[in-house]
């Protein structure tokens, strides 16, 4: 195995599991593993001011309601009726957002028979009615992947959701020719999530298995950012808008820390766009050897570089999240994230209360459970981390 690759692994505790599998005694090795737990949560508040988060439970995806931020949950409601298959893992979740009247929109990744393929998935209710039956986004129907989707509402009421689809890649092994990883591709409703027009293509050359970001724009259009495979083989990311006729400007590069690697991280970015237009970020890549998760302000146009790029907490720290709230000089930046320090796992922040210039570190939580990764939600300029646990459940922790 590569070295820097080692490295990495080690970081994330991978190695050490890897090593006591090796050790253990061959009898115990016949047995069939216990599944991970699949705590994959999302979260948002609605327009009414209550929080939903969204879960799995089986074959389902269950909708919970919080009318106190998050300290205590309502029974949770079924979004799906019928029975599906659900990815629930951190980088594939499902996910929550709603439309200005209040409408609850939910999608999900439904996995299908062959190994890595599945659809696109969405239901919405109307205030105070029941969930419509899911429809599938996208019009391609080739058992293939169309996975990791991210949902966006835009100020102008229209739904995008953007996935990492593998058409192209299959299109080309049946030509013989190379290609490199997968694709972005996205779809747009312009009637609250009804109906979908056909999908397109955002860009050729995704990372195969990371979390796509999405924000909304000092316009009001949708940003996508997602870990990308430039050429010949440097795992940065890149950032793509759509424009208001909803077709897609051109891709930009985001991040320069030309990490070369031979397979995915599993490692997607977060992306927030502050009140003056300055898109922030967080993202994990490893440099000189070691994995690290960085906080930087993007490119606004081409040939620009990463502005303000630091490391964020120390090693160990993975699957970041961050928003932007409040206006000017004193907006405020929350980032989040975990980090297991070998005995426990920690749920640990910083924030900045002057747009970037300066950050103070909070510890809010640890967890001897399994965790999912933490995920922000705000409200009116609040900040709420939702931290999902495999015995404790939605925890959420006010960060003011």
């Amino acid at each position: 195995m590569h070295t820097a690759m080692m490295k990495w692994l080690l970081g994330c505790g991978l190695m050490a599991t890897i090593a006591v599998s090796l050790a253990a005694d061959p009898a115990m090795s016949a047995k069939p593993k216990k599944p991970r737990p699949e705590l994959g949560a999302s979260a948002a508040f609605s327009p009414d001011g209550d929080l939903y988060a969204v879960t799995k439970a089986g074959e389902h995806v269950l909708l919970h309601r919080s009318r106190d931020d998050g300290q205590s949950w309502m029974p949770p409601q079924r979004v799906n009726a019928q029975a599906e298959a659900i990815s629930a893992d951190g980088e594939n979740r499902p996910k929550v957002a709603f439309v200005a009247d209040g409408t609850t929109l939910v999608s999900w990744t439904m996995p299908l028979s062959k190994p890595f393929t599945a659809a696109i998935r969405l239901a919405r209710a109307e205030p105070g009615a029941a969930f419509s039956s899911p429809l599938t986004v996208h019009r391609d129907t080739a058992e293939i992947t169309h996975r990791f989707e991210s949902l966006h509402v835009g100020s102008d009421g229209r739904v995008s959701l953007a996935w990492i689809d593998k058409r192209d890649l299959e299109a080309h092994k049946r030509t013989g020719a190379p290609y490199r990883g997968a694709a972005i591709y996205a779809a747009v409703s312009s009637d609250g999530g009804r109906s979908f027009a056909p999908e397109f293509k955002l860009a050729d050359h995704s990372c195969e298995c990371c979390r796509i970001a999405a924000a909304t724009d000092r316009d009001g259009a949708p940003l996508f950012l997602w870990r990308h495979v430039f050429a010949p083989n440097e795992r940065d990311h890149a950032l793509a808008k759509l424009g208001a006729d909803g077709q897609p400007e051109a891709m930009l590069r985001a991040t320069f820390d030309r990490w070369k690697v031979d397979g995915c991280p599993h490692h997607g970015p977060s992306l927030a766009v502050g009140s003056t237009g300055v898109r922030h970020a967080v993202w994990f890549n490893q440099v000189n050897g070691e994995g690290r998760v960085f906080y930087g302000q993007l490119p606004q146009k081409p040939g620009e570089q990463v502005k303000a790029q630091r490391q964020v907490g120390t090693a160990g720290a993975v699957h970041a999240d961050l928003a932007v709230g409040g206006d000017g000089a004193g907006e405020r930046i929350l980032i989040v994230w975990k980090r297991f320090d070998g005995e426990v796992t920690r749920l640990e922040a910083e924030i900045s209360e002057d747009g970037g210039k300066r950050f103070r570190a909070i510890e809010l939580a640890r967890s001897d459970n399994a965790t999912d990764q933490p995920r922000i939600a705000q409200k009116r300029g609040r900040f709420f981390v939702l931290w999902n646990d495999d015995k404790v459940g939605l925890r959420v922790f006010p960060v003011n």
